[in-house]
């Protein structure tokens, strides 16, 4: 009697054992973990959080560089992140082997180049430096920048993939150098007459793309700042409940608020995911 009573407790803590288990499962699958760095970004991924959906959760994992959150996707240890447009991740992909994808289009931030010696792109002299990126997919977009202000000439066959190389004309014989993305405000303290920046790196130093000497034309959203997952993920319905967040009329409404003041272009129309 008392070997079928010991076998029944066991039983009952097991099932027990199971179901807490199952349990824990279910609250993990609805947990959703999204890496970012940085406002707006980050400030949008809070947005969506108060947005989404039941049983569905949104966590913030902020990052402290431009590699972290590619890593942390890559190696499972977040579901999605929201720092990047889609040319920065394939080139994420192409080093490393990734299996990354673009999901929505959020919002596209007009990038402009800054002087603390210059007002207009007319006063740019003969032999200045030029500060821009080094990572490859953000210095073509400074270089195609610079030529749409007919400071430079690029190879028409680079297209998207343009390098210093690739400049065929330079009437003003600028001399590029090339900075981390994140550093580039410390040469526009240096000094430097030409600095590529984005609005959210620029603002600590109490510029606004309104301050720009010139600012980007992006008609296309080709540098839109998109939502990714890792390929298999991408039609789970976590992620399916994860885009309709971003795509949500609260998130909408906040970069409306953001436009005028940041140079910030909604790249989607509320409750639309795309297909």
């Amino acid at each position: 009697m008392k070997k079928l009573s010991i076998m029944f407790l066991s039983s009952m803590f097991l099932i027990a054992g199971c179901g807490n288990d199952e349990d824990t499962a279910d609250t993990e699958d609805t947990h959703i973990v999204v890496a970012s760095q940085t406002p707006p970004m980050t400030d949008i991924v809070e947005v969506a959080a108060e947005a989404v959906e039941e049983p569905y959760t949104i966590e913030l994992m902020e990052v402290a560089d431009n590699i972290q959150f590619n890593e942390a996707v890559f190696n499972d240890e977040a579901d999605a992140s929201f720092a990047q447009h889609e040319l920065y991740m394939e080139q994420f992909n192409r080093e490393n082997g990734a299996d990354l994808v673009a999901t929505e289009e959020i919002y596209n931030a007009i990038v402009g180049f800054y002087s603390p010696v210059y007002e207009s792109v007319e006063e740019v002299q003969e032999g200045d430096e030029v500060a821009i990126p080094s990572d490859p997919t953000n210095a073509t977009r400074a270089l195609l920048m610079l030529a749409d202000q007919d400071l430079i000439k690029l190879d028409e066959e680079a297209g998207l993939e343009a390098t210093v190389e690739d400049v065929v004309e330079n009437p003003y014989e600028l001399e590029f150098t090339q900075v981390e993305v994140l550093n580039l405000k410390e040469s526009y303290e240096d000094g430097v007459p030409l600095v590529f920046s984005y609005p959210a790196y620029i603002e600590p130093l109490g510029l606004t793309p309104d301050d720009a000497v010139f600012l980007e034309e992006d008609s296309d959203n080709t540098y839109a700042s998109q939502v990714v997952v890792r390929e298999g993920q991408l039609d789970s319905d976590k992620i399916q409940a994860l885009n309709k967040a971003f795509t949500s009329p609260e998130v909408y409404e906040f970069l409306k608020e953001l436009e005028d003041k940041a140079h910030l272009d909604p790249a989607f129309e509320p409750g639309q995911p795309a297909e």
